[in-house]
């Protein structure tokens, strides 16, 4: 078969798996979502009745500062403005990334067609004598890199599913929405857990704060089990990189460069590892 009738049939069957997914996902999302918007007052009441929150407001008056500090606000006009500005500029970025995304998608597509020729135009780069050994590398490199990407997700898969039984177990309402969102968040290295947890706890507490306290005690529980025993395990499975190498470099990413450092350096750190084993060692046992 032709590489671009290939190419086409299979973001084919990326959308078709895409819509039934949706299909599945999107209708008890979208009432969950729903019923929260709709009961959130209710929550918030329930939360304000709360008895230990009442104390605590009879002691610190907390309530009463924060009624004050959105009254000021409100009544400043440049804190109006710039929440205008803000709100503006939301929507700005929302439409600016719409754009942004179909027009990687459309790349995307492009290269996967023409990948082969755009790869054989960058190896004639290379002195013949040395093409293919420089090719059999650029090649596991980039297997490595497509599994790093595979590994991520299914990461992210184990946190939400297991994130969607915790849930029902603990009560929490809109399981199904929150395990999306914890399952998208969990796309994050190394922080998308924390996230996932402070959105369940965040929903929780205007349920019950006892069943808030629970969702961030298990989530405090996985989150060191996906850092250090499920995402090391997968990713030496996946891109052949040892779980302490990956612990360690998504540690030094992002604390280098923050959330992109650490989506970038385990693959990264598979390709040097890489030429280290295939190129740095070999040379130095013949010399």
């Amino acid at each position: 078969m032709r590489r671009g009738r290939a190419v086409a049939i299979v973001a084919g069957l990326v959308v078709l798996i895409v819509a039934c997914s949706g299909l599945v996902v999107v209708p008890p999302v979208t009432q969950q979502g729903g019923d929260l918007a709709r009961n959130a007052p209710r929550y918030l009441d329930n939360l304000l009745a709360d008895p230990r929150l009442r104390d605590l407001e009879s002691t610190y008056h907390v309530l009463d500062k924060a009624r004050e500090e959105i009254t000021r606000r409100l009544s400043d006009g440049s804190f109006m403005s710039q929440a205008v500005g803000g709100v503006l500029g939301a929507g700005l970025a929302v439409v600016s990334g719409l754009f942004s995304t179909i027009t990687v998608l459309v790349l995307t597509l492009y290269f996967l067609a023409c990948l082969p020729s755009l790869k054989r135009a960058a190896y004639a780069l290379i002195p013949a004598s040395r093409r293919p050994r420089v090719e059999s590398l650029a090649e596991e490199i980039m297997r490595r890199v497509g599994s790093y990407a595979i590994g991520q997700v299914l990461v992210a898969t184990i946190n939400a599913c297991c994130s969607y039984v915790m849930m029902k177990i603990v009560g929490i309402p809109y399981a199904a929405v929150l395990a999306v969102a914890v399952g998208t968040l969990g796309l994050i290295p190394m922080v998308g857990a924390t996230l996932g947890a402070i959105l369940v706890a965040f929903v929780a507490l205007f349920v019950d704060p006892g069943k808030a306290l629970i969702a961030l005690i298990y989530f405090l529980i996985y989150q060191q089990v996906e850092n250090y025993v499920v995402a090391p395990r997968m990713m030496q499975r996946t891109v052949s990189v040892p779980g302490v190498i990956t612990v360690v470099a998504a540690l030094a990413g992002g604390t280098l460069a923050g959330v992109l450092g650490a989506l970038l350096v385990i693959p990264t750190a598979a390709g040097l590892l890489l030429l280290y084993e295939e190129v740095l060692v070999p040379r130095q046992q013949r010399h």
